[in-house]
């Protein structure tokens, strides 16, 4: 049965709410434009985005309406742009110039995962803007160094690093906190063994990010693991390697992985797979077999069988498609749009920096240019590091976080533990993840909406259904957004330092979000390389040497 959505009240709205830019108004834009609306006590001051059609029809719906035109400092073409002109807002500021208007306290950095960094250490260069970034961070590690050393001298006028939040949505959704909460703090199944967590990405989804879309090519995007996956190997970290409650600025230390591995590769996506009957066609829209080929680009974004025109869908993916898709007045009108879109092609021909530009979603799935993993399988492995514990009270009242009489052990959690990711594009679940995760006294199973804990001493489950917020990531955009602009309003409005808004609000620091992106790229290095990866020592030559 399906679960009803069921949004939480937005906090109380302060005297001064946050004014909040969103720098790129795609589809990961619009979201979290939504999320600020409805769940969140934050207002869209302003937005950046170079696609004048996107630009305007963002800003009429949920900034200045369709009677006006935009206000000075609501639209801007560019991040570019509007950093020129908040140098300038800054200094009429300065020069106590009347009637200025005001600035924005933070800014959403939704633009392609390539542009992230010149983005991020721009706005951090300028000063005291708080900063939410889609994930990936970056799509390099060197980038996303750059961008850590930014941020770390982004200071509000107060001195304090301004407040930093990331793209990974599935740490906030209802049903994840309650797991972590049901582990770490309940320890239902005492300490955890193993995890074996899944990603199904759906085998038509994939087709449209990863071999026709924009994530589809490494050297003008990233690894798949990391485009697609990066928040769930951050996932796997904030169970195996955070501490229960991190909100103390005395947090004890994360427990870290000891080794990576990774195997994977692109295994059907590509010419060797091609059916022999579709011969030399390259394009669905002129295949002799598009009408029985379920990877058919009409099928797809035409029909009425997947998220295509006929199913009514004018959202995502058809507004990547045809970005101005909601302009054609007619189902007929926008069909015959989207089927001339899709009969674009190229062929041996085009230089290939204008293939790598743009993407080709009417292109035969078995002739694109693409190159990156559609199936990985990532292994991360931790040793024991018991920390020094306290001796507990007669009564047993203060025995350490996470341990219960009389079966606490000296690890206090931090045992020997393994966790496998496993990427999988032939699905029929689209994004739905599950994970199965074994302990010394039960274990779980939890996929996008249910946990089941089974406990071996009583032989009892305990099913939990959590509530969905919304249907975004299961409410993880909701609640990602909700807490980075709370805790840009506690700053702002309510005498909170920067260091307590981030670890009480937004609960990840940003040595956590390095950590899991570094992770990534150490996995892929795993994956090239054909070995095992020892954590400390790669972190040490590929991390901190660089950072120091």
């Amino acid at each position: 049965m399906d679960q009803k959505v069921v949004s939480p009240e937005p906090p109380p709205v302060s005297e001064y709410p946050p004014r909040l830019l969103v720098i790129g108004a795609g589809s990961r834009g619009r979201a979290y434009a939504r999320a600020v609306i409805s769940s969140s006590n934050g207002i869209l001051a302003a937005v950046a985005e170079p696609d004048d059609y996107k630009r305007n029809k963002f800003g009429t719906t949920m900034i200045w309406g369709s009677n006006s035109s935009p206000p000075e400092g609501a639209s801007f073409k560019d991040w570019r742009e509007f950093v020129a002109y908040e140098t300038e807002r800054r200094a009429r500021v300065e020069a106590r110039e009347k009637d200025v208007p005001l600035g924005i306290d933070a800014a959403f950095v939704c633009v392609l995962d390539e542009m992230h960094r010149e983005v991020v250490v721009a706005l951090s260069k300028l000063g005291g803007i708080h900063i939410m970034c889609e994930k990936p961070l970056a799509t390099t590690l060197d980038h996303c160094l750059d961008m850590y050393k930014a941020l770390q001298d982004n200071l509000d006028t107060t001195g304090q690093q301004t407040v930093f939040s990331i793209g990974h949505v599935l740490r906030y959704s209802p049903h994840n906190k309650l797991l972590r909460k049901l582990l770490l703090e309940d320890r239902v199944i005492g300490d955890i063994l193993s995890v074996v967590h899944t990603e199904p990405v759906g085998w038509w989804h994939f087709t449209h990010s990863y071999v026709r879309g924009n994530w589809r090519r490494e050297n003008t995007s990233a690894p798949s693991l990391l485009t697609k996956s990066c928040h769930d190997i951050d996932v796997l970290l904030w169970l195996l390697c955070s501490p229960p409650d991190c909100s103390s600025p005395n947090c004890p230390p994360p427990h870290l992985p000891t080794a990576v591995s990774s195997t994977g590769s692109l295994q059907y996506f590509k010419k060797s797979r091609k059916p022999l009957a579709a011969g030399a066609a390259t394009n669905c829209l002129s295949c002799p077999i598009e009408q029985s080929c379920k990877y058919s680009a009409k099928r797809i974004y035409v029909g009425p069988e997947l998220v295509g025109l006929g199913t009514g869908n004018r959202g995502w993916p058809m507004s990547i498609v045809l970005p101005d898709i909601e302009s054609y007045g007619t189902e007929q009108d926008a069909k015959a749009a989207v089927l001339e879109s899709l009969a674009e092609d190229y062929d041996e021909n085009t230089p290939d920096p204008q293939v790598a530009q743009r993407n080709w979603f009417g292109r035969c799935v078995y002739e694109s240019d693409n190159d990156v993993c559609d199936e990985q399988i990532v292994t991360i492995s931790w040793d024991e590091d018991p920390q020094p514990i306290r001796i507990p009270n007669q009564d047993g009242s203060s025995w350490p976080t996470g341990c219960t009489a009389p079966l606490a052990d000296n690890l206090n959690g931090r045992g020997s533990k393994l966790a496998t990711f496993h990427m999988v594009a032939q699905t029929k679940e689209v994004c739905e993840r599950y994970t199965r995760l074994y302990g010394v006294e039960g274990e779980i199973f939890a996929d996008s909406k249910t946990i089941t804990v089974h406990n071996f001493n009583t032989g009892q489950n305990t099913t939990h259904n959590t509530r969905i917020e919304s249907l975004g990531h299961g409410g993880g955009d909701a609640g990602l957004t909700r807490q980075f602009v709370m805790a840009v309003d506690m700053v702002k409005n309510h005498g909170w330092s920067t260091d307590r808004a981030q670890r009480e609000l937004v609960g990840c620091t940003l040595d956590e979000v390095i950590r899991s992106h570094a992770l990534v790229f150490c996995a892929e290095k795993a994956r090239k390389e054909k070995k095992v990866v020892d954590w400390a020592d790669w972190w040490s030559k590929e991390v901190e040497s660089k950072l120091e």
